[in-house]
């Protein structure tokens, strides 16, 4: 490293040039990178629902529908309408009861229930298909398009109409996360640094580094909206403190060389032997996501991974460049230091532990006993603001139409007319089904069936497979409509085994099995890496336990915390939360723990050693807490996405609740374990 380090310091001003012009690729990068706003694409493709969402989009053009209300017209009107909305690019097909019964047949002939779900006296109902599927780019187009053509955009229902929304809104909001991030950052960067450019060197430099990760996702294919919105506060939050860090260094090694470029080679070795260990261990946290079945998480987790990376990269190289090339201009601009120290605060810890001790064995039950218990909810459009066009249609839909959840079972087209006929009876009799279309049950003998138009039955059936349409009047991820799915199940693998159930509900149901899992998985994988990282960095046994179960419980009270506030999360924010928080804030742990050891062994006095550590630690800590809270408190306060505002509202108030256990309880169990601790750390016996 030294080598790479006094490099560094020699080719200042090229490093700095280099870097301004990598970021031309990088926004190249960044502007090409496709973004998904479906989170139902990120379940595995080898389940039944994906693999009947395949069939439907390619083999009947299913993939994607909405239903579009419109007011009372003629049928002339109506067809004329349909007309213009099948010219749309993207549409496939439109049907509507007057493309069923045409001038041909009445529509009391229809079966029971149709007339119900598709016609009122003062409105009416279409159905529009796409070619592609819920969140390809001509289906959002033409949703567009859609809502153009009948006039109001809540009017047009369906899953792709709330994917084009979710769209919208998050690039509207996207922007101003950065911006309000950055603001918050800023401030809090000006109060605690000694100089007026600091601060904006320092963001400058992340800035960089947050470019440079948003445009190599291009090597990704595309990123989830989730992703885009919260890498960069999450990557501004979680690399600050090495620059931070990089420059504490660098003054203090001012006093010990004359020579700049000198002081700054030995602030880059000092620094990377620092941050390496921590770094890793918050790049282990963001990679266990890679572990859930629902490839969101792979998403988020590679993507962070890589802004870690890319931030440790220019901490070491960028940000000391500008400091020597702005050098003179930094020591023009300095001024006193208004950042406390915290002394009372230290002197607490260190002279009430076992106080602290026993007041968090008693935090502990409320903490358990929450984190076991807040709510979580699982439907994709309760993230979103009422006030959008397709939850407005959506509520519409189900209030005047009573259409709240509409599945489509694929069955094999071999099979029988009367075991088709049986199996619709079966289903209309289950509790929360009020209706069940199939090519039979569009009518009551095969002559009137033939009398249907090709473009009807073409919903219904292909040369492979047949379908039955379903409405239940339960609401999608609703306990009761999951229950009744599995129902569903169970009596059509009666009549084909190889039946498949597709659509929202069911997809949802695959999604809170899946997520269910996942929050296991990835949580016992990162306290498992992140441990087995902390064995080989502080070269101890004893300290990753206190460590992980610091944190641990920081992140326990933290969703408890939600909890007892009465608060429903977004099912991704509880399983990404675990892991993020653990991985970026372990850093403040681990650097307490480190600076413990090393006073330990020139001093053995205990609460002597703490002291020292307190002081040399705490406002590190602090500013490093502050500037993570900066930059997702912001986003939490003005982000109208649930699924958004959520986890940077977590992250916000984790990082606070990280930081004050790191600071006071951690402590305490290091004085209260420091025999254990000296026994079980290399190098340290001499300590006891």
């Amino acid at each position: 490293m030294k080598k790479i380090s006094e490099y560094i310091t020699k080719h200042g001003v090229f490093i700095v040039i280099l870097s301004l012009f990598l970021l031309i690729p990088a926004a190249i990068g960044f502007i090409k990178t496709k973004v998904n706003y479906d989170i139902l694409v990120y379940l595995p493709e080898d389940i039944e629902t994906i693999k009947g969402e395949d069939i439907l989009t390619h083999e009947f053009k299913l993939g994607a529908f909405s239903f579009v209300m419109v007011d009372s017209m003629s049928t002339n009107d109506l067809l004329k309408l349909e007309r213009k909305v099948e010219k749309i690019s993207g549409v496939n097909q439109v049907l509507s009861l007057a493309d069923v019964t045409g001038d041909v047949i009445p529509i009391s002939m229809l079966p029971d229930g149709v007339v119900d779900k598709l016609y009122k006296k003062d409105s009416t109902v279409f159905v529009v298909t796409f070619k592609g599927s819920t969140s390809e780019q001509q289906t959002l187009d033409a949703v567009n398009d859609l809502r153009k053509e009948v006039s109001d955009a809540s009017r047009v229902s369906g899953m792709s109409a709330l994917v084009l929304d979710t769209m919208e809104l998050s690039n509207k909001e996207v922007v101003a996360y950065v911006g309000v991030a950055i603001f918050l950052c800023a401030m809090i960067l000006f109060f605690t640094t000694d100089s007026y450019l600091i601060p904006i060197f320092l963001l400058g430099n992340i800035g960089v580094a947050i470019l440079y990760n948003l445009g190599s996702n291009i090597l990704l294919g595309e990123i989830s909206y989730i992703t885009k919105a919260i890498t960069a506060v999450l990557q501004l939050g979680v690399t600050t403190d090495f620059s931070i860090f990089l420059y504490h260094k660098y003054e203090q090694a001012k006093e010990k060389y004359q020579d700049g470029k000198k002081a700054m080679a030995f602030a880059i070795e000092e620094t990377f032997k620092s941050v390496i260990g921590s770094s890793l261990t918050t790049v282990a946290g963001f990679l266990a996501l890679c572990a859930m079945d629902l490839s969101l998480g792979k998403d988020i987790g590679i993507v962070m991974a890589k802004g870690v990376i890319c931030g440790l990269v220019c901490v070491l190289s960028l940000f000391p460049s500008l400091l020597l090339t702005f050098d003179k201009q930094i020591e023009k601009t300095k001024h006193k230091n208004f950042f406390p120290q915290f002394k009372k605060l230290q002197s607490f810890a260190v002279k009430h532990s076992r106080l602290i001790i026993v007041i968090f064995l008693l935090l502990c039950i409320p903490a358990i006993y929450g984190n076991n218990r807040y709510d979580v909810y699982y439907k994709l459009d309760e993230a979103l603001p009422e006030n959008l066009p397709s939850r407005i249609a959506n509520n519409r839909l189900a209030k005047d139409y009573n259409i709240i959840s509409p599945q489509i079972i694929l069955l094999n087209k071999n099979l029988k007319m009367n075991e088709v006929k049986k199996l619709t009876n079966d289903l209309k009799k289950i509790e929360g089904v009020d209706l069940v279309l199939s090519p039979t049950s569009m009518a009551s003998n095969e002559a009137f069936l033939s009398m249907l138009p090709n473009e009807a039955l073409s919903y219904f059936q292909n040369e492979e497979y047949q379908l039955l349409l379903l409405n239940s009047t339960y609401e999608v991820a609703s306990h009761k409509l999951n229950k009744q799915i599995d129902t569903i199940n169970h009596l059509v693998k009666k009549y084909d085994d190889k039946a498949i159930i597709a659509g929202e509900g069911a997809l949802t149901k695959d999604l809170v099995e899946i997520a269910d899992h996942d929050f296991k998985v990835v949580n016992y994988i990162s306290i498992a890496v992140i441990f087995v990282i902390m064995l080989f960095v502080l070269k101890s046994i004893s300290l990753p336990f206190l460590l992980v179960i610091t944190i641990e419980f920081a992140i326990f009270v933290n969703m408890a915390i939600s909890y007892y506030m009465g608060v429903s999360l977004p099912f991704i924010a509880p399983i990404v939360i675990g892991t993020i928080q653990l991985g970026a804030t372990i850093d403040y742990a681990i650097l307490m723990s480190t600076k413990y050891l090393e006073e330990r062994k020139h001093n053995k006095n205990k609460k002597e050693a703490m002291k020292r550590t307190l002081m040399a630690t705490v406002p590190s800590i602090i500013v490093s807490a502050l500037c993570f809270f900066a930059a997702t408190f912001g986003v939490a306060m003005y982000s109208k996405i649930d699924m958004i505002g959520s986890i940077c509202e977590l992250l916000s108030r984790g990082s606070v609740i990280s930081m004050l256990v790191v600071i006071l309880i951690l402590p305490s169990l290091l004085l209260i374990f420091d025999k254990v601790i000296m026994y079980t750390t290399k190098d340290m016996k001499e300590g006891i």
